[in-house]
């Protein structure tokens, strides 16, 4: 059976990863310096993977990488790195920079990820567009999902969490630990439970409480999102865009600047219809490293569907996040909305979307947009229309100016009492996308 190394000079992970390795029938050399690894590599034994601490011999690593590059997977235990350097990292050929203090289930998973050949999966944005795609990928097999979630929430539940707490938002993080979970049906009901009444807890959620006393507990949103992870045993691993607690602004085609996602989100007090010309945060809101490492280590990124600036334009604004996204030589696919929304996008139609997605990723990217051609009612669309809403308008004929990306164009939706995105059908889109078996493929551009 090949073997795992592992280069630790201090190997505190030892028991743990001994432990859940052994449980999956997995070998494990330990060894404690470059030369011990050296000599190990000179043989022709077969190897299934190398673990390395960045603190072996000094941090002088390259030599261990280049003498296994193209060999095994490499997987590199390494103190936070800023996204320029986790790039570079990936260039020399670490497949995935894994951040300190490492999880013991996290390594595991991206372990077996690389190893037994799962197609690795990025999906970026927030809110009910993220939760659908998750809950469809869950079910493709030999998948493995991370989830980078945007953290710019202050409305409802969150906003309040986070005012009183002075805390990341929970919301859209919980609601991809369910999407996730393989807990039973009534612990995933009972994290979604929105309390109706009482003094202090009406209409906050259950499982928004339950990651705000973990936060406290573990002293983190990160933290606390693993050990949550944990208790739901997640079918992937769930992490938040940033760990920077910040606000969102957004300056519109008028001039007026509007301070604060929930109020960018509700256009209650000005014209709908004006265009955002510009999206930031203040403070800056730096990239959680462990984040750009997923997104670097993907087969496939997802960009949405989900509200385009305060859900997916916030989450690419993350310093190092787009960076992130450019530099990964996988599939990059951008999931487009049905509907416009008020405030955001009014009058948008799918090459407005694709243009604003371009801008914080730096140019064309894209190999595939996905767009729905699943048909809206009539009594859907008026029902819309009262709200100042439409479906996205499909106009082909501009992409081939913006984007070299494949058009899919695909029944991917569904209408209840709303008009959404059907996620059995989405994960099914996917896996032609991604090139599964017995479906065609778009090649990457990388």
């Amino acid at each position: 059976m090949p073997q795992i190394l592992i280069v630790d000079p201090e190997p505190k992970l030892s028991h743990e990863l001994t432990g859940l390795l052994a449980y999956s029938g997995d070998e494990i050399t330990w060894l404690r310096s470059g030369a011990e690894a050296q000599a190990r590599l000179a043989s022709s034994e077969p190897m299934g993977a190398l673990i390395i601490d960045a603190a072996v011999d000094g941090g002088d690593v390259l030599p261990l990488i280049q003498a296994v590059k193209k060999r095994a997977p490499i997987l590199l235990l390494t103190e936070p790195l800023d996204p320029s350097a986790l790039i570079e990292r990936s260039k020399q050929g670490i497949d995935v920079s894994l951040i300190k203090p490492v999880h013991g289930r996290e390594l595991v998973l991206w372990l077996h990820a690389l190893m037994r050949g799962r197609t690795r999966v990025v999906c970026i944005g927030g809110g009910t567009g993220l939760y659908t795609l998750l809950l469809g990928l869950k079910t493709l097999p030999n998948v493995y999902i991370s989830a980078v979630v945007n953290m710019s929430d202050d409305g409802g539940s969150s906003g309040r969490i986070r005012e009183a707490f002075g805390m990341l938002p929970p919301g859209d993080i919980r609601r991809c630990l369910v999407a996730l979970s393989t807990a039973p049906a009534l612990m995933n009901e009972l994290l979604q439970y929105r309390f109706q009444e009482g003094e202090g807890l009406s209409d906050h959620n259950l499982g928004n409480l339950l990651l705000t006393a973990m936060t406290r507990l573990t002293g983190s949103m990160s933290a606390a999102v693993r050990a949550m992870s944990d208790i739901l045993h997640t079918q992937g691993i769930v992490l938040p865009a940033t760990d920077t607690l910040c606000t969102l602004n957004a300056e519109l085609e008028n001039g007026a600047v509007i301070r604060g996602e929930h109020k960018i989100d509700v256009p209650s007090d000005r014209d709908p219809n004006l265009r955002i010309r510009r999206l930031w945060h203040e403070p800056v809101a730096e990239a959680n490293p462990q984040a750009v490492a997923a997104i670097l280590a993907a087969d496939v990124v997802t960009i949405g569907p989900g509200d385009l600036y305060t859900s997916i334009l916030a989450t690419l604004q993350v310093r190092g996040i787009a960076e992130a996204v450019r530099s990964c030589r996988g599939k990059k696919i951008y999931i487009g909305n049905l509907m416009t929304k008020p405030g955001e996008t009014s009058g948008f139609s799918v090459s407005d979307h694709v243009r604003a997605i371009a801008e914080p990723i730096g140019g064309d990217h894209l190999d595939a947009v996905l767009v729905s051609s699943s048909p809206v009612s009539e009594e859907a669309r008026r029902l819309y229309s009262s709200k100042g809403q439409e479906p996205v308008t499909l106009d082909a004929q501009n992409l081939p100016s913006l984007t070299r990306a494949a058009l899919w164009c695909r029944d991917i939706g569904k209408e209840q009492e709303l008009v959404r995105h059907d996620s059995g059908k989405l994960a099914n889109e996917i896996a032609r996308l991604i090139g599964m078996p017995g479906s065609p493929a778009v090649k990457s551009r990388a």
